[in-house]
Parts: C-alpha cells; structure tokens; sequence
C-alpha cells in the first residue's frame, strides 16, 4: 500500500514537472518542417517562386492544425497495430 502511494506520488511529480517545463518555454516559437522549406526556397529562388496551387482549406489556428495531425497519426497508428494484432494473432491461432 505504501508502495503504490509513492509510485503515485512520483508520477503525479513527475506529471507536475513536465507541465511546468512545457508552461515556460522562454517565448521559443515552434516550427515545423514546412517553415524551413519555405525560407530556403525563398532564399534559392530569390523570392520569385510562386506555389501551384493554394490549400483548399487552411485551419483557423495552429493549435487546430496540430490537433488535425495529432488525430492523423493516431488514426494510423490504430489501423497499423490492428494488423500486427491480427497477424500476430493468426499466426500463435
């Protein structure tokens, strides 16, 4: 029993300092892959590049942007490990 509380205790800590770690970032923007691209094909083109094609629809913030990925690669994360379970399961059947 005393076991379990300090199991509990560190993990409700550690979850505490996560949270106050990710709070203070110090003003730090986060950026992804696309940003990057776009300033090094604006630096290689000189700014005469224009896109072919524009977004059919663009989130309106970034944190519905991130949500709409984290759901994508849950999503697939569901239908990969699906079929290893079921492969698996197939297989020791």
């Amino acid at each position: 029993m005393k076991g379990e509380i300090l199991a509990g205790a560190a993990i409700l800590l550690l979850f505490a300092l996560f949270l106050y770690v990710a709070g203070s970032d110090g003003g730090a923007e986060w950026g992804g892959a696309d940003g990057e691209a776009e300033g090094v094909i604006e630096e290689l083109t000189c700014g005469t590049y224009e896109p072919w094609f524009s977004p059919i629809w663009e989130p309106p913030s970034g944190e519905i942007e991130s949500l709409l990925f984290s759901l994508q690669a849950a999503i697939g994360a569901i239908i990969i490990g699906y079929f290893f379970g079921y492969y698996r399961g197939r297989r020791s059947a």
